[in-house]
């Protein structure tokens, strides 16, 4: 579960540490006070990518950091497959934001955004209101029905998907294949020339231009840099005035001097590297001034290769590299061209056994698939008659489409909340009310089929009230008994259940703020008095007393 929440510099947050316990933790607050941010942030620990907005105005960077408390799972492979410390029962994520990117680390490692989608899919579910919007649509239903029964079928449903990769690989291929065929003779002799073109200038590497470009420049410039080479050796070992002859004179004087002064040895040492040294350069360029040669027949060959060069690169991609790549691509399409005619029919053989096994282990998966919606339209049923929906009728329609990535089923959630009413889709028929207790009843038999810890909602309780309300409250009570639950609401009667209450409020001075304080006693009646009522009086104190006293 969630142990922790450090908010730093994050959005109109200075600094925050927020702790939450087991069971139900409940955030309230003012319309607009900021109540998501905690939530938000916790959804950010984990995401690939992070908005730099969310830097406070005037800080370098941001920090979240999440501590999870593990009791539940054996993570010991994950640590190790990951390179991760292992720090018992605490897992800490920390995200750095600034405004060139965001750095994650887990227990001090830097991660990936993988390994921290990975991590999030062990400990964590969060609803938002813009889950609820993605679960209305058809697209996402047989995504929801696999997740439910992916201890039965996840691993044929697997197969099934990579079989179908392969399918659609092959249809590619034959695809080429066929425009292979269409080629004209004409284009198959350009195709030929560009080859032989390319594969008759036998280029030896990459960077061929620019070694000729440097001996060509050299040997352009011969008698220029034997003048200088000879000179410069001149200069440093050709008569008594040398520099090397200096420095012998020098090198006798110091040996004598050290003599009288060791202190001057080091100084001594030094002369004589350098002297060494110079002798070795000195050799170095009477070898180079004496070997260097103005060979006319080397620079013409070297400008007629350079010529050549340049007209495969003018032609090819610009860069020796770019040839090479399109020799590479030239080749292949040839090749493609040359081995079509046979190539077809065996591909078609291929995809038509292809076809004939996704069909026949999709249809395995469909019947899987079947049994499993009339299980979870019963449960979904059953839940909606606890939220305050008796006269709901829930089914999972299930109807054949062609071969895609995903079966060859189509799957829709039907709803009817009204009983004169036939069954229609989820999202043309449930109001706002109606579709909260839906995600609702989803949540809650998933969480209670899977074993994550903690389950955070944004606002489940949108468009409900009364008797739906503490419908709601009491099934999410009953969900806080053996998962963390972490909750915004508007409605005091749910959270009234609340085992701690978060309070957000926002202030503005001289600068906006948002503070998140922990309610307990009196200020927690006070809050939820002002949830029921919009404000604090000796009614709605009263109401707030009856419900915590009823809980």
């Amino acid at each position: 579960m969630i142990k922790q929440l450090r908010l730093k510099n994050y959005i109109l947050i200075d600094e925050l540490t927020a702790n939450f316990d087991g069971g139900l933790n409940i955030i309230t607050g003012e319309t607009g006070a900021g109540k998501s941010i905690m939530i938000n942030a916790i959804d950010l620990a984990f995401a690939p990518r992070v908005p730099k907005d969310v830097i406070k105005t005037g800080a370098e960077k941001a920090v979240i950091e999440l501590v999870i408390e593990n009791k539940n799972h054996d993570m010991s492979w994950f640590y190790e497959q990951n390179g991760i410390d292992n720090l018992g029962d605490e897992i800490i994520i920390t995200k750095e934001i600034t405004p060139s990117g965001a750095r994650s680390r887990i227990n001090g490692t830097l991660a990936s955004s993988e390994i921290l989608k990975s991590l999030k899919s062990i400990f964590i579910d969060i609803h938002s209101q813009h889950q609820t919007y993605s679960f209305m649509q058809p697209k996402y239903h047989i995504t929801l029905l696999d997740s439910y029964g992916k201890d039965s079928y996840g691993l044929k449903l697997a197969q099934y998907k990579s079989m179908f990769t392969d399918y659609k690989n092959l249809i590619s291929e034959l695809e080429k294949a066929q425009n292979s065929q269409n080629t004209t003779e004409s284009e198959l002799e350009f195709l030929k020339f560009q080859i032989n073109e390319i594969n008759s200038a036998a280029i030896k590497s990459e960077t061929e231009d620019e070694e000729l470009t440097r001996e060509l420049e050299v040997l352009e410039n011969a008698e220029k840099l034997k003048e200088l080479t000879g000179a410069s050796y001149w200069a440093l070992n050709g008569d008594e005035n040398s520099i090397l002859e200096g420095l012998n004179k020098i090198k006798s004087n110091i040996a004598k001097a050290s003599g009288y002064d060791p202190s001057l040895e080091e100084l001594e040492r030094n002369i004589i590297e350098a002297s060494e040294t110079l002798k070795e350069a000195g050799s170095e360029l009477n070898r180079y001034s004496r070997e260097l040669e103005n060979d006319t027949g080397r620079l013409d060959e070297i400008q007629e290769r350079l010529f050549l060069l340049d007209k495969l690169k003018r032609k090819y991609g610009g860069t020796l590299e770019a040839v090479f790549k399109t020799y590479e691509n030239l080749t292949t399409e040839l090749s493609a061209i040359e081995i079509s005619s046979d190539n077809i029919e065996d591909l078609q053989e291929k995809i038509a056994k292809a076809e004939e096994e996704l069909k026949s282990l999709g249809a395995v998966i469909s019947r899987h698939r079947k049994d499993f919606a009339k299980v979870l339209s019963v449960q979904i049923q059953d839940k909606l008659e606890l939220l305050e929906l008796p006269k709901s009728r829930f089914e999972i329609a299930i109807r054949p489409k062609e071969l895609s990535a995903d079966g060859i089923d189509d799957v829709e959630f039907l709803i009817s909340t009204n009983i004169s009413e036939d069954l229609k889709p989820l999202a043309k028929t449930a109001s706002g009310g109606e579709i909260s207790r839906v995600m609702l009843a989803i949540k809650t038999i998933f969480a209670e089929n899977d074993d994550i810890d903690t389950v955070i909602f944004d606002e489940i309780d949108t468009g409900i009230s009364g008797r739906a309300a503490q419908s709601v409250a009491d099934e999410i009570l009953a969900l806080s008994k053996y998962r963390q639950i972490i909750l915004i609401t508007h409605q005091a009667i749910i959270a009234s259940k609340s085992d701690k209450h978060f309070y957000v409020k926002k202030s503005q001075t001289d600068q906006t703020k948002v503070e998140v304080y922990v309610l307990t006693g009196e200020n927690k009646i006070k809050a939820l008095a002002e949830l029921a009522a919009g404000g604090i009086n000796e009614q709605s104190m009263d109401f707030a007393r009856s419900l915590v006293e009823n809980y």
